[in-house]
């Protein structure tokens, strides 16, 4: 299934059927928000599955607009440098490598919808990172790599819009990571059932039409699973957290010359089997 939350006298929740949204409350779901069904498991899936399919879509895809698919997150954590040849663009800007994972959190104020606009701030060098995102269901704690995935609820794309000047005003990367409008993700989540391998998934960017990342998800260094045992050996992961898993090569930032979103820049993130975000800097 694919769920999404939607703008409509206030912000309702859905599921895509077909070229329409069905308004899952409306369709007599007992769940409210999209949080409550990604910790309610795969009962509620099936439950709502049966709900969606006797029901007709409340109004059309295209005439919607689709907010973040879900409620703010108590935490969005983001891993850095997790592809090799991402690395290697990091290595030449004197970023130190670790033999640990690297991560940051993105402050979760930071959440965007899937096609709003991209407000610079103050930054002077506004960069972009097409990543897959992953959507905690049941709360993990101390999970082993190989039940890891189990505990995922669902998949969406993201943007890790970067000020790249602020994020090295300090070494932990957060300030930069997370100016106002810097996280948009959607459009929709795509229930992990239906993303039999998130390593296997073909990944893109485009800046004005011009392709600017193109990788794949098997390129990973660490993978989504080994991602999550790390994180949950030091803390819980909670229903709702999001964890972007990295961007491959291609950021501005790595270019040669180096190259910056500027005010009307069009960026459009993709991910097969999940889907595509576009969001406009705004000036």
């Amino acid at each position: 299934m694919k769920f999404v939350r939607y703008e409509l006298d206030g912000p309702r929740i859905g599921a895509v059927k077909g070229d329409g949204i069905v308004d899952l409350v409306a369709a007599g779901s007992r769940w409210t928000t999209i949080r409550e069904i990604a910790g309610a498991g795969r009962a509620a899936l099936d439950e709502l599955a049966a709900l969606v399919a006797n029901a007709e879509p409340a109004l059309a895809l295209a005439d919607a607009r689709l907010l973040a698919p879900i409620e703010r997150p108590g935490k969005f954590m983001a891993i850095g440098m997790n592809y090799a040849k991402h690395l290697e663009e990091a290595d030449k800007l004197g970023v130190a490598r670790s033999k640990y994972q690297t991560w940051f959190n993105k402050q979760t104020s930071c959440v965007a919808g899937p096609y709003d606009d991209i407000e610079p701030g103050v930054t002077e060098k506004l960069d972009y990172e097409v990543e897959l995102a992953a959507v905690i269901g049941a709360p993990a704690k101390s999970v082993g790599e190989g039940e890891a995935l189990t505990y995922v609820f669902g998949y969406t794309v993201a943007n890790d819009v970067s000020a790249r000047d602020w994020q090295f005003h300090t070494p932990t990367f957060t300030i930069g990571k997370s100016f106002d409008t810097h996280g948009p993700i959607g459009p929709w989540i795509v229930t992990a059932d239906e993303v039999p391998d998130p390593q296997a998934l073909g990944l893109r960017c485009w800046v004005n039409g011009e392709l600017r990342q193109d990788s794949n998800t098997g390129f990973m260094i660490h993978t989504l699973a080994q991602q999550i045992a790390y994180l949950s050996t030091a803390f819980t992961l909670e229903t709702g957290d999001l964890i972007a898993t990295g961007t491959p090569e291609g950021v501005g930032i790595g270019r040669e010359p180096q190259v910056f979103l500027q005010p009307g820049d069009v960026v459009r993130c993709e991910v097969d089997g999940v889907g595509a975000i576009q969001n406009r800097v705004a000036g």
